[in-house]
């Protein structure tokens, strides 16, 4: 049995490849803070209350025809739910990255990537414990 079969594990998870997804995003704003016409993108939060839910198929499950072909897979693109924010700061070349905040948003996803890691890291150990092997 594996870690991600206990709902605490797969949250966490669930919530790394949220974080590691945002990271991508905000690397692309710094990345183009000299595009012209460029827009800033970030995720939308999920909730924590659908976290919880349980997860749906977004289309009818696909029906395997020959034993060659592989199964789905979560793709990271999951979490590109990009919405454009409203900038209150605009260059005469149209683009409306803020280095400043696009690096406070950074400093924010790593803080909640390193307690999702401890976390992880805490239960582990717990588990590792229970069962005797803690040494």
């Amino acid at each position: 049995m594996g870690l991600d079969n206990l709902p605490l594990f797969a949250l966490m998870g669930r919530r790394m490849a949220w974080l590691t997804q945002r990271e991508v995003v905000l690397a692309e704003n710094i990345s183009n803070a000299d595009t012209p016409s460029y827009k800033p993108k970030d995720l939308t939060q999920e909730s924590f209350r659908r976290m919880l839910e349980p997860r749906r198929a977004p289309m009818a499950k696909m029906v395997l025809t020959s034993g060659t072909h592989l199964q789905p897979v979560r793709r990271p693109e999951e979490f590109r739910a990009d919405k454009a924010k409203e900038a209150y700061e605009t260059g005469l070349a149209g683009n409306s990255v803020s280095i400043e905040e696009e690096l406070m948003k950074v400093a924010e996803t790593q803080s909640a990537h390193r307690l999702v890691t401890n976390l992880y890291g805490k239960h582990v150990a717990m588990l590792k414990a229970a069962i005797g092997r803690d040494r």
